[in-house]
């Protein structure tokens, strides 16, 4: 089902930064064929509703040294989420955190330099308030990696 939120017009700057999220405000107008006041009233509107993710997310943890990629499951007290969260905000090899829906109380996805990195991050996160026990999953290789182009192709 289509975000009534997302027009057309959306899809088509959407679509135009996925592929180059460089384009200029002008390079946007003439591949999408829109006047220029509409791209940067758009560009707005999707950086105060967030609809476009950090420019942070293009860099490759690969890159910085960090070869590795795990993901940490975890449970926790609930009486002490918040502090959990906190401690995890406060391990910068924890890239992201999600609260998935069933046993597991919160899902890391973090990176590591090697497997004895891998380790010490993962026996941080076990040491931060409120979390009780982790589970460890190392990633071999990515099979799809971060993708949206099908999404925005998408009409719902």
């Amino acid at each position: 089902m289509t975000n009534p939120a997302l027009d057309t017009t959306d899809r088509r700057i959407l679509a135009a930064l996925d592929e180059d999220p460089r384009m200029t405000v002008l390079a946007l107008a003439k591949r999408t064929g829109l006047a220029r006041g509409t791209i940067h009233a758009r560009l707005e509107r999707y950086r105060t509703s967030r609809a476009l993710r950090l420019h942070s997310t293009r860099v490759s943890p690969a890159a910085l040294g960090y070869g590795m990629a795990a993901s940490v499951a975890v449970e926790l007290d609930q009486h002490q989420l918040e502090a959990a969260i906190a401690g995890l905000e406060a391990i910068p090899q924890v890239i992201e955190v999600f609260a998935p829906a069933g046993q597991t109380d919160l899902l890391c996805r973090v990176v590591a330099r090697d497997p004895e990195d891998l380790y010490r991050v993962s026996e941080e996160i076990r040491l931060c308030p409120g979390i009780l026990r982790t589970s460890t999953s190392m990633f071999l290789r990515t099979v799809i990696p971060y993708r949206v182009a099908p999404l925005l192709a998408e009409e719902g």
